[in-house]
């Protein structure tokens, strides 16, 4: 029984502290009720006088967020052009609406095959809610920048180095992606993620360039031996073509073409023995 009612005790306790919360709410909003009808009556009265006071001009690119006793003041926010609002109650905050480019410096990265890199990259994005971007993060830009960083590690670092050298695009959008669903409580979309360098350890450097040259002069000595090859199929065709007389003939051309100046000695030896 004491169980139960130390229950029923608390659930009443917790229900008076809700109603006690709702009714302190609309005492606020009927408090703010009346100090906005008040001064709305006070800038009319005093209208010219207070009315330069309550005007500001928001830019084409800008968008203004207005916060009355301290809370968003309803519906999207205000701007371009002129926009109304009372000084003595409202906070005018604005932001930029035109994309912004973040610099990642380099940053060492680990890759999935242990090899370290030093990446640095660019991120454009841009503010498409602007209440959002300021009642949700105290810093958005560094919010981003940071958030920048720690996706760049954690993608760079789930795939090795072959595959970020051939298939950076892709992971450039799936980069996006994710940098897209992180900040999008923030009102920010992220628009590109561009690569800027990607610098390799100087031994590794060296590696990859004898990997290349020996790969290259594996690839010459495959040449010139199928070129042998070729030759000598041809050459062989072209002898078993030929009639004895027409061997003869070639044999003795050959012969005169040696040049006499050089020092070689030539044996001529019968055709009966070589047979």
């Amino acid at each position: 029984m004491t169980g139960v009612c130390n229950k029923v005790g608390v659930e009443s306790g917790s229900g008076n502290g809700t109603g006690g919360e709702v009714r302190q709410g609309g005492v606020l909003g009927v408090v703010g009720a009346v100090l906005t009808l008040l001064s709305v009556l006070l800038i009319l009265l005093t209208f010219p006088f207070t009315a330069w006071s309550c005007v500001q001009v928001v830019l084409e690119f800008e968008r203004a967020v207005i916060f009355r006793l301290g809370r968003v003041v309803k519906g999207s926010a205000k701007g371009p052009g002129l926009i109304w609002f009372i000084p003595w109650l409202d906070v005018v905050q604005k932001v930029d609406l035109r994309t912004f480019s973040v610099y990642i410096y380099p940053q060492q990265v680990l890759t999935a095959d242990s090899v370290p890199l030093l990446v640095d990259m660019v991120v454009f994005y841009r503010v498409v809610d602007p209440t959002l971007w300021f009642t949700r993060v105290q810093n958005g830009c560094d919010a981003t920048h940071w958030l920048v960083q720690a996706t760049l590690r954690a993608a760079l670092g789930a795939h090795t180095l072959t595959d970020l050298l051939t298939q950076w695009p892709s992971i450039a959008t799936r980069m996006e992606e994710v940098l897209h669903s992180g900040s999008r409580p923030w009102g920010v979309q992220v628009q590109r993620v561009e690569l800027r360098d990607l610098k390799l350890p100087i031994s590794l450097q060296r590696s990859l360039a004898s990997e290349a040259e020996a790969e290259r002069t594996a690839r010459a000595t495959m040449i010139v031996a199928e070129g042998e090859v070729k030759a000598s199929r041809t050459l062989r065709e072209a002898a078993s073509q030929l009639s004895p007389v027409a061997l003869r003939l070639r044999y003795l051309q050959t012969l005169a073409s040696v040049d006499s100046s050089a020092s070689i000695v030539v044996w001529i030896l019968p055709t009966g023995i070589l047979q």
